[in-house]
């Protein structure tokens, strides 16, 4: 089983139409055809959203991608039009609230790994491959890449597993141009994004963004870069061989596995509510991960 633990009801806002309740945003409709997407503080992981919230969790996404998206404008424009407040939105919505224009949504995660971890490595241990793409022997986790690949995979609905694709599944689901830019686009934006996160200490180990069109442009839509859609590890803790300390939901995931939680993943219950510790040092790995990209002080 899995999904939400408990499915919260959308807040009313006059001018606004409730489009969709996702694992951690919700979106709007404005009266002038704008999304109006608004970034929670819930927290998913193995395909539950689970009972307890990050505070600050959807500020410091949104925040982060909109430093982000400032820095790589030059290599793709992105969705954001706003990040004013709408009308009548309740006060706990600033911070946190983007509004942004409507695409045409490719239904691919589009996925970038410079180093080998996660679903990557499991494949890679069967196969000694990512994707299809062949890389060397010797590799574990950890181990940086030869070079950054590309990996994509199918969106899924909440409660659902992303599904690792060959690239040229993509090509013959959107076509050989699209699929093309997508991995132009993607692996171009790791690269920037790698440079200057590691200028700031930290290794961007995988990241996965989303493009939509926009009059037949592409575009970069949702979240960018966050500890929600990327693996950020402290560059002078790295040590292939092993999992690596990291600025994301790890420690979550950590705890939900570990006998303290009781859980099993695999059965029917759903996963408890986190431990007031576990909450407060996610919290603080996500400011951390801020503070340390953007050189600035969380407040």
């Amino acid at each position: 089983m899995s999904g939400f633990v408990e499915k919260p009801e959308p807040v009313e806002v006059p001018g606004l139409v409730h489009l969709h309740t996702g694992k951690v945003r919700d979106l709007y409709q404005d009266a002038d055809g704008r999304l109006v997407m608004v970034a929670s503080d819930r927290m998913s992981a193995y395909d539950w959203v689970l009972p307890t919230e990050i505070p600050d969790k959807g500020r410091v996404l949104t925040q982060l991608s909109l430093w982000w998206f400032e820095r790589l404008t030059d290599l793709v424009p992105h969705h954001v039009i706003s990040s004013e407040l709408p009308a009548g939105a309740p006060a706990d919505w600033a911070g946190r609230t983007l509004v942004c224009r409507p695409l045409e949504m490719v239904p691919v995660e589009c996925v970038a790994r410079g180093y080998l971890t996660g679903s990557g490595l499991a494949e890679y241990e069967q196969t000694r491959t990512v994707c299809g793409l062949a890389l060397p022997e010797g590799l574990s986790d950890g181990s940086e890449l030869p070079s950054p690949i590309f990996t994509p995979a199918t969106k899924a609905a909440v409660g659902e597993h992303d599904e690792n694709v060959a690239y040229e599944e993509v090509a013959r689901q959107v076509g050989a141009d699209v699929a093309a830019r997508l991995r132009q686009t993607t692996l171009a934006v790791y690269g920037r994004a790698r440079d200057i996160a590691r200028d700031r200490g930290i290794l961007l180990a995988d990241t996965k963004f989303e493009f939509g069109f926009a009059d037949g442009e592409l575009v970069l839509a949702d979240e960018v870069l966050t500890p929600d859609s990327s693996r950020f590890w402290p560059v002078d803790q790295w040590e292939p061989g092993r999992p690596q300390p990291s600025f994301d939901k790890q420690f979550v995931r950590d705890w939900l596995r570990s006998p303290a939680a009781a859980w099993d993943r695999d059965g029917e219950l759903p996963p408890p509510e986190l431990p007031a510790e576990v909450v407060e040092r996610t919290r603080a790995k996500y400011i951390e991960a801020y503070e340390r990209l953007t050189g600035m002080s969380w407040s």
